[in-house]
């Protein structure tokens, strides 16, 4: 319920439409659209908004502010997301957190809720189908927190790793498990030439990811982000350096576009 809708029910009281029993019931159902945690005010509408609760960005943030996030979230009912926590930082977590899991390659934390943690064999309903790809195996850590992302979603996932450009009959011995996928997200370094290939190759969105993998003309991945930013394949769009979670999270909610266009008929 919006401020709005509260400020309707308050006049309507005042004016006698409404008995104090009505507006009560009115009210009972409000939910506060953002918690104050001290130092971080945690989005708790952004669900019902966009589709997906959200995500903590674990860089720079303190154990203690951590865990207060997450323990609102948990309490919210949300899976807990969060990206680019550091190893030292999770262990301190699973402390208070038994459930926790870290993955270590992603450094990103996944929190289920009591009620899903009691319940294992009920698994998250998947929808869509996204491919990642990533040109050689240097782009794993990228691509893995893009798989989590995407897990996290509810998306189902295929890894296809190490079909770079440096071995061209790599990729179209791969090419059947992309049949069928909402979209490809593709990881890769160097020159960034991998998502052009794969983008003249499906025909669905090609979520480019460019990352921070090479020598010294690499630029620390502005290389390979010119690169696919500059790709002739029509299907290919581009997400920062290294952003993993960005590029994962697009391709799903291009998968999720495309199940409610079938289910709309």
């Amino acid at each position: 319920m919006e401020r709005k809708d509260i400020e309707h029910w308050a006049q309507e009281l005042l004016e006698g439409r409404v008995t104090p029993g009505q507006l009560a019931d009115a009210l009972s159902g409000f939910k506060p659209l953002s918690a104050e945690l001290g130092d971080a005010t945690l989005d708790l509408d952004r669900r019902r908004r966009c589709g997906f609760p959200e995500v903590v960005y674990g860089e720079g943030k303190s154990v203690e502010t951590l865990a207060r996030i997450f323990e609102r979230l948990l309490a919210e009912g949300v899976e807990v997301l969060a990206t680019r926590v550091a190893a030292e930082k999770a262990e301190r977590l699973q402390v208070d957190f038994p459930n926790l899991r870290y993955n270590a390659v992603a450094r990103t934390v996944r929190i289920s809720p009591a009620s899903a943690a009691a319940s294992p064999s009920s698994p998250t309903p998947r929808f869509g189908k996204v491919v990642v790809v990533t040109a050689g195996t240097s782009d794993i850590p990228v691509a893995e927190e893009a798989r989590e992302t995407l897990d996290w979603m509810g998306v189902e996932v295929t890894m296809v790793h190490d079909v770079g450009v440096a071995g061209p009959h790599r990729l179209p011995a791969q090419l059947a498990r992309f049949r069928g996928a909402d979209a490809v997200v593709v990881v890769a370094g160097m020159e960034g030439a991998l998502p052009s290939v794969v983008g003249g190759y499906v025909d669905c969105p090609v979520v480019g990811v460019p990352t921070s993998v090479g020598y010294g003309a690499n630029f620390q991945g502005l290389s390979a982000l010119l690169s696919m930013l500059n790709s002739c394949a029509s299907n290919v769009v581009v997400v920062n350096i290294d952003a993993g979670f960005k590029g994962g999270y697009v391709a799903g909610m291009m998968a999720r576009g495309r199940q409610r266009d079938e289910e709309q008929g």
